[in-house]
């Protein structure tokens, strides 16, 4: 019997420091409660008061899980097993949660689920620096937690004993505040991949919650600003340097173009030879102000001066870089290889002028026609045969001081009368009325027919400017067939070469038309008629049957016009 009750004392000795542990209260925040079960096991109910590092690494040994503590970020977690197993020196493993929002320390962990769980917290003495680190001596451990069951066993056979009392998966373990001062040197250690590539452990990819809210689009916006502030910099660097190369390049070509200007001037009057052009010819740079100065001194030059300036610039071959810029696919450049081209007389860039006459772009259209009248050799017009696009005023015009300035042969403009281009077609009436020339009237009376409005406005108007009385029956036949603007020239243009044989349907239009200044238009032309025409206008004036009185009073009053 002695021997029986030594043996179930020794075995109660050896089990009372699975029996005492108690639930303390949790206050960390690093804590996280747990509803979930695990496998079925009798609850332990005690522990003695303290347990030291020895009995826990004895307890270790044992048929047990052990779980020191559970954090929210994962490095706290390896910086406290880091320190569990130099203290300890025993295997500590990290157990992350299925929801990924929890860092467990365990030993033992490959016993989960089929032995039970002890949760012991541990804390570190206090640091030399004086921060605090524990609230216990070193290597002492403390007892806080009692084993989580997943369900207890209860005196009565068949029923459950409802887990009183029963905590959360972790307790307040080990604090983040209880971690010493290497954990968070490990944090902060950065390097240049990991700090400004999004990627690894970035902070640019740390999520901060405040107020339960995330800012981590604060980062985001840092690098923004960052970003634009480093490209207003570099923005500001660079146009402050190119500024700079401006007007140095500036006044580098106000001082060549000064020396090129007298160089050139020497040369024409036989006070310089062409060994010094040639090494100017040979730099780029200075090679195009060259052509540059050339260009504008050829403007005032006539006769031999400028045939001996044309030799110059083709034995230094600077033609060759006009037809290349002639032939560029930018815009810009075929325009300036236009021009030099055509003030230097030469015409291998001809046909790029050609295809240019019908580009969208209007400035271009425009060099390629001035250039093309400059250029041709017989029939400075022939382009207009080949312009389909619309021909504006202000190309017209130009066209038309460029006559005048260089004294270019006027080509007879009748032929493109019958263009299928309503705007080439004005440019020629516009041209027959300017040189005054008359043999164009039977082409001239086709296109009082035309079916542009536009064009048949302007040839009556043209016709009537220049007296052609042929075209007087065409425009009497086709009045009821007009707009009203077109009728309204119609009579001016009566008005502007008088014939009694009109003046039947002039007192018709008097009499019929209800618009004032159609009346007043043809009161005038009856009156350009002479005596016949102002005998008439009295009679109308006399009659009752209208009240033309206040009209014709109008035109015959000399104070008037």
């Amino acid at each position: 019997m002695r021997l029986l009750q030594a043996i179930s004392i020794a075995v109660a000795l050896t089990c009372s420091p699975l029996y005492g542990i108690t639930h303390p209260e949790i206050n960390n925040p690093e804590t996280v409660a747990m509803s979930e079960a695990v496998t079925t096991i009798t609850a332990l109910s005690s522990f003695p008061s303290e347990l030291t590092v020895d009995g826990l690494t004895s307890l270790s040994r044992g048929n047990f899980v052990i779980q020191m503590g559970a954090f929210r970020h994962r490095a706290y977690a390896e910086s406290f097993r880091n320190r569990l197993e130099k203290m300890l020196g025993v295997d500590v493993d990290i157990d992350v949660k299925e929801d990924g929002s929890m860092f467990r320390v365990l030993i033992n962990s490959a016993l989960e689920g089929t032995a039970p769980c002890l949760y012991i917290p541990v804390s570190f003495p206090e640091a030399a620096g004086g921060a605090v680190a524990s609230r216990r001596a070193s290597g002492s451990i403390e007892k806080r937690q009692a084993v989580k069951p997943s369900a207890a066993v209860s005196d009565t056979p068949g029923k459950k004993e409802e887990p009183a009392a029963v905590l959360a998966d972790t307790v307040p373990a080990v604090t983040e505040d209880t971690i010493d001062e290497q954990a968070p040197a490990e944090l902060t250690v950065r390097n240049i991949k990991n700090l400004f590539f999004l990627k690894g452990d970035s902070p640019w990819l740390t999520r901060y919650n405040y107020f339960g809210k995330s800012v981590a689009l604060v980062n985001a916006l840092i690098f923004t600003i960052i970003f634009s502030f480093a490209t207003m910099l570099i923005l500001l660097v660079i146009i402050l340097l190119n500024r700079n190369r401006m007007e140095k390049e500036a006044k580098l070509r106000q001082y060549l173009l000064e020396s090129y200007q007298s160089l050139i001037i020497d040369y024409l009057f036989g006070n310089a030879g062409t060994e010094e052009f040639r090494k100017i010819a040979s730099d780029d740079y200075r090679r195009q102000v060259l052509i540059d100065q050339m260009i504008d001194v050829s403007v005032n030059l006539k006769g031999s001066s400028e045939e001996k300036l044309m030799k110059l610039y083709n034995e230094l071959e600077l033609d060759r870089d006009s037809v290349a810029r002639a032939r560029s696919r930018r815009w810009h450049k075929r325009i300036k290889g236009f021009r030099e081209l055509a003030f230097m007389g030469i015409r291998e860039g001809n046909d790029e002028m050609l295809k240019s006459l019908n580009s969208r772009n209007e400035i271009l259209r425009m060099e390629a026609q001035i250039a093309l009248v400059r250029l041709s050799d017989k029939d400075h017009f022939e382009f207009l045969s080949q312009m389909k696009r619309p021909f504006s005023l202000w190309e017209q015009i130009t066209l038309h001081d460029l006559i005048i300035q260089h004294e270019i042969p006027v080509p007879e403009f009748q032929r493109w009368l019958s263009s299928t281009n309503p705007t080439v077609v004005m440019f020629s009436l516009r041209m027959i009325r300017e040189f005054k020339q008359m043999d164009a009237e039977p082409e001239l009376r086709k296109s009082l027919l035309h079916r542009d409005p536009r064009v048949s406005k302007l040839a009556v108007e043209v016709a009537g400017d220049l007296g052609m009385k042929t075209t007087l029956d065409t425009m009497k036949r086709m009045y009821k067939f007009q707009e009203y603007n077109n009728c309204l020239e119609i009579v001016r243009s009566m008005g502007k070469m008088p014939e009694l044989s009109m003046l039947g349907f002039l007192k018709l239009v008097l009499d019929k038309e209800d618009d004032v200044q159609l009346q007043i238009e043809a009161v005038k032309a009856i009156e350009n008629m002479g005596e016949v025409g102002v005998q008439a206008l009295v009679k109308v004036m006399k009659s009752e049957y209208k009240n033309y009185n206040i009209i014709v009073r109008h035109v015959l009053d000399r104070r008037i016009y």
